[in-house]
């Protein structure tokens, strides 16, 4: 994400092999294919370029490249051409064997030779762990004990590790410390995907490229912030892992603490990695760390029960597939934190996520404080706008501000108005998975959306107390909601004993 790629004149990425471990998984053909035919189509892709797969499962090349193939029709963003599909997919190669096996990474190392002269990628390469988390730490050591992982000559290395990074704070800075005995932290690319959403990534661009918006953006204007990331979609098949997870672990320590550093981290001294990642992870650093007692005032989970969601019915959540019969794991979770610094200091950040909610929305709404009505004393309080600047990522990627205006008339009176600006109408951007920034960015050596070790481990500080706090009680303080609502009354009401409430989920 340079400011060159920003305006338009995006070079293709450097040369090089990518190798997906778990690359007969769902990820690989849902998402990752259809992104690399994305930077194919936009020229972004380099010629000399190469694909290996790495899987247990026993496939030859020309099978591997046929699944990949009826992925890419499956799932593809856009109409696939023919020629550009084609030329994407010649480059396809297949090794079988396991994460943990040291054959693997024997034959791994001869068909990257082979590959290597064949393409001419100037042995630069990245390696994607598109694998259950518990295989990260296996592969990040085998890529350093067999040297694969190792840079030399002028070659890059580098490893795109996905989500969730540790369950809690002690296993992710198990992981961390794991992955850095065998790499390099320049080479590790914690992905999340939320950060390929324009929306996200404009974020920044919004705040500090805006006169208009960072002299307000502190405690002096703004009242509170929330984010929402809302579901509609149940557990599903995901039972047995859902219910080793839950909410809070699945979605706040990455997606919600992403957008919550975005919003209100300190500006950065240059538009790069370095600063922008350190700004992020000290902003999490400032956020404070609750005892168990506040962890339970000021954290509602809740679990759903029977009830329907975008017009499907969805069961009980303990009757689910996989879940442990009068299981405590939550399916919603809503949290207030503070930040203890100059400019955040006494405005209270509310977040939530939940499944089998209302309707799907992930937005975030910086409330400003409101001006006296001295003035205005008759006109009905109901009819006043509340100041809101909104920034919708799903499903509508826009940005709304709500004022108040003149009602037409002779007659002074006042009502809410908007002005919303979307992307769509502004910019003819083809439609895209939400990978393609990311991969991308790796693949030149830019890590500003990528997360470093140190915000990994305190964003995982911060809700430790909760996990605490949680598992202590058992299912003692577990509220429930009916699917298809808008979550509990318990995070209504944490909202109401600060006179505020929740936006609608809409």
């Amino acid at each position: 994400m340079t400011p060159q790629a920003a305006a338009g004149s995006a070079r293709p990425a450097d040369p090089c092999c990518l190798v997906i471990f778990g690359a007969s998984g769902d990820l690989t053909q849902r998402l990752l294919v259809p992104a690399l035919y994305n930077l194919a189509a936009g020229g972004l892709l380099p010629d000399a370029f190469a694909i290996i797969g790495v899987a247990r499962k026993d496939f030859s090349a020309d099978a591997f490249r046929g699944r990949l193939e009826g992925g890419l029709k499956k799932f593809a963003t856009r109409p696939v051409d023919d020629a550009i599909a084609k030329r994407l997919l010649s480059c396809v190669a297949y090794v079988q064997g396991g994460a943990d096996d040291a054959q693997t990474y024997d034959k791994l190392r001869l068909e990257l030779e082979r590959i290597e002269r064949a393409r001419a990628t100037k042995g630069n390469r990245l390696f994607y762990l598109a694998t259950p988390p518990a295989a990260f730490a296996p592969i990040g050591g085998r890529l350093g004990s067999s040297a694969l992982g190792r840079e030399a000559n002028g070659a890059w290395r580098r490893v795109i590790i996905e989500k969730p990074f540790g369950s809690d704070l002690a296993s992710a800075r198990a992981l961390n410390q794991k992955l850095l005995e065998a790499l390099e932290e320049h080479q590790i690319y914690r992905i999340d995907h939320y950060l390929g959403k324009e929306t996200v990534q404009n974020i920044m661009v919004l705040r500090f490229a805006n006169g208009l918006f960072e002299p307000i953006w502190n405690r002096d204007h703004i009242d509170h912030v929330q984010i929402t990331v809302a579901e509609t979609l149940g557990v599903g098949e995901r039972g047995r892992f859902y219910d080793q997870t839950g909410a809070l672990r699945d979605m706040v320590p990455n997606h919600l603490f992403q957008l919550l550093s975005l919003i209100a981290m300190e500006p950065p001294s240059r538009f790069e990695a370095g600063p922008v990642r350190a700004e992020k992870a000290e902003l999490l650093e400032a956020t404070k760390v609750a005892s168990e007692a506040d962890a339970l005032a000021n954290a509602v989970r809740a679990q759903y029960r029977a009830g329907y969601a975008a017009n499907q019915a969805i069961e009980d959540y303990r009757t689910t597939a996989g879940a442990a019969p009068g299981s405590s794991t939550e399916t919603y979770a809503a949290l207030k934190l503070m930040i203890d610094n100059w400019r955040r200091a006494d405005v209270p950040f509310y977040l939530r996520t939940g499944k089998a909610l209302k309707s799907k929305l992930t937005e975030v709404a910086i409330k400003f404080k409101q001006a006296p009505f001295a003035m205005f004393r008759s006109t009905p309080v109901e009819r006043l706008a509340q100041n809101f600047l909104v920034l919708g990522i799903q499903p509508c990627e826009c940005i709304t501000l709500q004022f108040n205006a003149k009602v037409p008339g002779p007659s002074i009176s006042l009502a809410g108005v908007g002005m919303m600006f979307k992307y769509q109408d502004y910019f003819d951007a083809a439609p895209s998975t939400g990978y393609e920034t990311l991969i991308y960015d790796c693949m030149i050596g830019d890590a500003i959306l990528f997360q470093r070790a140190d915000g990994i481990e305190a964003g995982w500080r911060v809700v430790q107390p909760i996990l605490d706090a949680w598992r202590n009680v058992g299912a003692n303080n577990l509220a429930t909601y009916q699917a298809g609502s808008e979550g509990p009354e318990e995070a209504d009401r944490l909202l109401a004993r600060d006179g505020r409430r929740w936006r609608p989920i809409a």
